[in-house]
């Protein structure tokens, strides 16, 4: 897909996702979340940046851990997903934290302007992560540190059927590359090659807990492009959607609950000095 066309394509996505995400996807990512902001080990009066900041789930507990001599800058492609970070925010009375709508790969900041820099379940989506790589090592100072969530192996990942299931109703192309980052050492070069240094890795395999059928398929068919693909399709085709995607995940079913497998990779890295 050509990369405008992809742009395009997550930010309308990701404003049609941006009301369901947040309760389908908080407590299944909050593990790999809490992981990364304890490997970045945020400081009080810290300045940070959350790149595809989604409603949030990141953007928030950063603040907390900065405390109000910091701040918090939450940057995404999707106006509704800004729009629900200040509303969080207003509502937490988290003052030190901003939100606006910038395209990760050109980003609208200043050199060395961020002590850390976070992105967490964002890189998947973007035409070209390289470029996004080297804007996060531009807008963080010398020494400024680098935190990163991806999903990990197809393979491992036992929900990763969705997408020839969406491609094969809707002429998409949702996310031809998501897993590309999550292959092997693939997301560390990538630091490494934008100029960081000290470049750790880590998986984590975990499940995705579903209470029933329908919940696991709300929660599959409600992130970004996938949401947008899901919102052309007709009732027909939703549902032959959603019968292929429970008969994917069948092998993880115990009587109306699902405990799909899933992996997570997180780097760490430093700009240097």
């Amino acid at each position: 897909m050509e990369p405008r066309l992809q742009r395009r394509v997550q930010r309308y996505g990701w404003d049609l996702a941006a009301d369901d995400y947040e309760p389908l996807w908080q407590a299944q990512l909050a593990p790999a979340q809490a992981e990364l902001l304890a490997q970045v080990s945020l400081a009080p009066g810290e300045r940070v940046l959350d790149l595809a900041c989604g409603t949030g789930l990141i953007t928030l507990p950063a603040a907390r851990a900065v405390g109000p001599g910091g701040t918090v800058m939450g940057v995404d492609i999707s106006e509704r997903m800004v729009q629900a970070v200040q509303r969080s925010a207003r509502a937490q009375q988290l003052h030190h934290v901003s939100a606006a709508r910038m395209d990760a790969e050109q980003l609208n900041l200043p050199d060395a302007g961020f002590d850390v820099a976070l992105c967490a379940f964002g890189l998947m989506y973007l035409p070209e992560p390289e470029q996004a790589l080297r804007e996060l090592r531009r807008v963080l100072r010398p020494g400024g540190r680098l935190g990163l969530a991806v999903w990990g192996e197809r393979a491992r990942c036992g929900w990763s059927a969705l997408f020839p299931i969406v491609d094969a109703e809707v002429s998409s192309e949702v996310c031809p590359l998501f897993f590309r980052l999550g292959q092997a050492d693939t997301l560390a070069r990538l630091c490494a090659d934008a100029g960081f240094g000290e470049v750790l890795s880590h998986r984590m395999a975990r499940t995705l807990d579903y209470a029933s059928g329908e919940q696991a398929c709300n929660a599959a068919f409600a992130g970004g492009p996938v949401a947008l693909a899901w919102s052309r399709m007709d009732a027909a085709a939703r549902e032959r959607a959603g019968k292929r995607y429970l008969q994917a995940i069948e092998p993880w079913r115990s009587g109306h609950r699902y405990a799909v497998p899933a992996e997570f990779v997180t780097v760490t890295a430093t700009a240097p000095p």
